[in-house]
């Protein structure tokens, strides 16, 4: 008798980011990318958000390989922190190989990994999983949707994916392939929703270097192009335009040096030589004869752009004889600080174009035909949106129906999910434990709930410490109560409102003490004083400060 095919999404659902995706029949596992997210406005002090690996562990010794789609951060960016408890193989392709080695190579797991690298076209056996490697476009080279054969059926897992008709490298996604697995059968797909809510298709890559080459002819300004690192077909226009209008090019930032060494020598990069130079001899050239390729795009605080626009940058001093294309879109969330780098680039006389004056990025995820276009390839029996925010996911399954799936046959999931399907049925199960774990600095998931609302009172009300010296004899008051503020109030603008909080420190404690003479509860008398003191800083200034007594026995 058929058993059930299982898929738990991890990740990548109700949000854009930390993609990660189960696969489970009988004793077999296979894990589809692994994901991270960046944290949100609430998240003070978190670097990064990757998904929740309790279920993976739990079952650890079921897990026959992490299959990865392509190289993005999104997509790879977990692989390490899942590594560091989970010995399994790793397949990608060579690019995305390559960029999951450095990152593995920083976290000194290297090594000791088991990293495989497959072409498009090529077929992996993991347990009784066959995966097989099928090109698609994307943002990125080297991205692949991948042909998951299972006891019960064929499963297309898209990836990122778009229909690029005229892309940069490596031929336009294989609709062919799609088309072919959908006459076999097809299961379930599960495609990206992430541009379900634009109609039409996609723009194609090649419209972005076109631009470059109408900014490039006749420009006599040093030119400095900022795009995501990754994405090496938009590099490789840059250098065309480049080496057609006879300029030398430098790098700066460490994510975009670390693609362009990994990406020229995998093959992915061409640069002509006595193209690529050393920022120190490339500031000898004159201005007209100069491109800079940086990091920055949005606006990260650390990146070289930022750094050059707010003059801290050793190599870079930005003015008016520099023109500044900023070929990317500013991520949800980012819009602020990527136009406070504008701003300030404006402010040092520098001519700025950025997508919105001119066709310096293209997505690339697929919009509504090129969806529909996949669906009626492959003719999937269910259908599962993944990949996007909840209201991505029900447009997506609308747009499902209307290409004749049955509503029945639409899953919308949630993170942790379990879709059980059969041959002829789907329906989802118990759910697992996933959710978000925090990373900040090195550690990972020791940042919880109440950290965070700690982090968000003192960013929003700040602190106030309370110091008394008490007997450690009988309890009684030898000095203080001496009253610290940070983020609240400036002291000496407010004498008398710390005449007041000294006055319900030294009420709480009489008040906790209850007349007793000798009395060493401190874990009390703390809480009588932050008691006494939130209630009245709240009915006095609205707000609500973090309260700290500290008592030292004397």
């Amino acid at each position: 008798m058929a058993g059930k095919l299982k898929i738990i999404p991890l990740g990548g659902l109700n949000e854009i980011g930390k993609n990660l995706t189960v696969y489970e029949y009988g004793g077999d596992i296979i894990i589809v990318d692994v994901g991270l997210g960046f944290p949100d406005d609430e998240m003070y002090g978190v670097d990064i958000v990757i998904p929740d690996f309790t279920y993976i562990l739990k079952n650890h010794s079921r897990v026959r390989g992490i299959f990865l789609t392509h190289g993005h951060e999104d997509h790879i960016g977990g692989v390490a922190y899942l590594l560091k408890n989970l010995n399994t193989p790793i397949y990608a392709t060579k690019l995305t190989a390559g960029l999951v080695s450095l990152k593995l190579r920083e976290h000194g797991l290297l090594e000791n990994a088991k990293i495989h690298t497959l072409s498009a076209g090529e077929i992996q056996k993991a347990g009784c999983f066959q995966v097989e490697f099928i090109h698609v476009n994307h943002s990125i080279a080297d991205a692949v949707a991948f042909g998951i054969k299972t006891p019960i059926g064929t499963v297309v897992h898209t990836g990122d994916f778009k229909i690029d008709p005229t892309p940069i490298q490596g031929g336009m996604t294989d609709l062919a392939r799609l088309g072919q697995l959908g006459k076999d059968g097809v299961l379930a797909l599960l495609s990206d929703s992430t541009n379900v809510e634009r109609p039409g298709y996609s723009t194609s890559e090649s419209k972005v270097g076109e631009s470059f080459d109408r900014l490039f002819n006749g420009c006599n300004k040093r030119i400095i192009v900022t795009t995501f690192a990754s994405n090496v077909h938009r590099l490789q226009q840059v250098f065309n335009s480049a080496v057609k209008y006879g300029r030398k090019v430098g790098i700066t930032g460490r994510s975009m040096e670390n693609i362009i060494q990994v990406s020229t020598e995998l093959g992915y990069l061409k640069i002509p030589k006595n193209t690529l130079m050393d920022m120190p001899k490339l500031k000898a050239l004159p201005p007209e004869k100069t491109v800079i390729i940086t990091t920055g795009s949005q606006g990260e605080s650390m990146s070289a752009l930022y750094r050059m626009a707010f003059s801290g940058h050793k190599q870079v001093e930005i003015g008016p004889e520099d023109r500044v294309i900023i070929s990317a879109s500013a991520v949800p969330g980012n819009e602020r600080t990527v136009s406070n780098v504008i701003d300030e680039l404006f402010h040092k006389g520098a001519e700025v174009i950025y997508d919105k004056l001119s066709d310096l990025h293209v997505s690339g995820h697929a919009c509504q035909e090129e969806l529909k276009m996949t669906i009626a390839l492959t003719q999937p029996q269910f259908f599962i949106p993944v990949h996007g925010e909840h209201r991505m996911l029900k447009k997506h399954a609308a747009l499902a129906i209307e290409m004749g799936i049955p509503q029945k046959n639409t899953v919308i999931a949630e993170l942790g999910s379990v879709i059980e399907l059969t041959k002829k049925t789907a329906k989802i199960g118990a759910a697992v434990t996933a959710g978000k774990v925090l990373v900040d600095g090195t550690g990972v998931g020791d940042v919880g709930s109440v950290v965070l609302r700690d982090r968000k009172v003192l960013a929003e009300d700040g602190m106030v410490v309370v110091i008394m010296n008490l007997s450690s004899e009988d309890g009684s008051l030898i000095s203080g109560p001496d009253i610290i503020t940070r983020g609240f109030i400036y002291v000496k603008e407010s004498e008398e409102l710390m005449k007041d909080l000294r006055r319900i420190a030294l009420e709480a404690l009489e008040h906790s003490r209850n007349g007793k003479s000798q009395y060493r509860d401190w874990a009390a008398i703390r809480n009588a004083i932050r008691h006494d003191m939130s209630g009245f800083l709240y009915k006095k200034t609205r707000r609500s400060p973090m309260i700290l007594p500290v008592i030292m026995e004397i």
